[in-house]
């Protein structure tokens, strides 16, 4: 069982926005050192609580500081840029660390309405999607009418984020899929990746690939998990009443604040299915989730106010399933 890491940029309050693409940096490193076999980063538009914007620019500073982890996207949003951009940049990507760069593609649109208004885009149907997948993997491979440059040695690998449809569209392309969020929990989630792999065509060789990302996070105790998890979870509470996805606030502060019942209740249910405990505790349900999935890797995503302690759950996540 392969482990790698998803880092958002999490930005937190009280301290510069910059310092979360500074922390995603030294985070790499740290993974590379542990063991960790990828390190991914995300697209996120106009959100306060997350400061990468641009993952191929975050991937480049990361490189030069790391020599073996693979690094890619959590994902592209490709509906958002062209496809020749985004070739252009994941070869170049390829051709500054050769060998360790990898793709992953999503279809989500900007979270409001003005954000995507200034991407240019106000849709994203499946075929448009299923074309410009299509379109990026040509030009990555040389296929395509034009040339996009620098020429590699070999593609970065494709992967999709993926639910329904998309892993439809993955097993008709022969790509690696990453799942997660409500769709692991779904009681035919078995079904659904038994139909991607059935349904599998290989391209150049490839073969199905499943990735689950879970915001995990792992402490000594449940108590101590639940409390680097509450600032995460708090942040999705308080989105649903402002729009906007906060910085991660000092779990002290959140547990001091006033709240109305709606929102303590919210906090409660999200702490609940949180991947978030003591090895005891998490081990035996990665377990459970790992057997009714046939995943080939997990994905760790979780974030925490606290970066030693985000640190220390990398480290144990690494002793946990590794």
């Amino acid at each position: 069982m392969r482990l790698s890491l998803l880092d958002r940029s999490r930005t937190r309050a009280g301290m510069p926005e910059a310092s979360a693409l500074a922390h995603s940096v030294d985070r790499a490193v740290a993974a590379e050192e542990l063991g960790y076999h990828r390190f991914w980063v995300a697209e996120h538009h106009a959100v306060p609580g997350i400061a990468s914007g641009s993952p191929a620019v975050l991937l480049a500073a990361i490189g030069q500081r790391t020599a073996r982890i693979r690094l890619g996207s959590g994902g592209v949003m490709l509906p958002n840029h062209r496809p020749l951009v985004v070739a252009e940049q994941f070869l170049m990507l390829e051709a500054l660390t050769p060998g360790r760069v990898d793709l992953g593609l999503g279809r989500s649109l900007g979270f409001t309405a003005p954000v995507r208004g200034a991407l240019g885009r106000t849709e994203a149907s499946t075929a448009q999607f299923a074309d410009e997948v299509a379109e990026v993997r040509a030009l990555l491979e040389g296929t395509a009418a034009l040339t996009a440059r620098p020429v590699t040695a070999s593609p970065p690998p494709l992967h999709l984020l993926a639910t329904g449809a998309g892993l439809e569209l993955a097993a008709r392309l022969g790509l690696g899929v990453v799942l997660g969020g409500p769709v692991l929990a779904a009681d035919d989630l078995g079904e659904r990746l038994d139909g991607y792999r059935r349904a599998f065509r290989s391209h150049r060789g490839s073969a199905p690939h499943v990735m689950l990302s879970l915001d995990l996070l792992v402490a000594d105790t449940d108590a101590e998990a639940r409390e680097l998890a509450l600032s995460e979870v708090w942040a999705m509470v308080a989105s649903r009443r402002t729009g906007a996805f906060p910085p991660l606030e000092d779990p002290l502060s959140i547990r001091s604040g006033e709240r109305t019942t709606r929102e303590s209740a919210q906090l409660e249910s999200g702490l609940a299915t949180a991947w978030a405990g003591s090895p005891g505790t998490l081990r035996p349900r990665v377990e459970r989730l790992l057997e009714r999935s046939r995943a080939d890797e997990i994905l760790a995503a979780g974030a925490a106010f606290d970066r030693a302690a985000l640190a220390d759950s990398d480290q144990r996540a690494m002793a946990l399933l590794g």
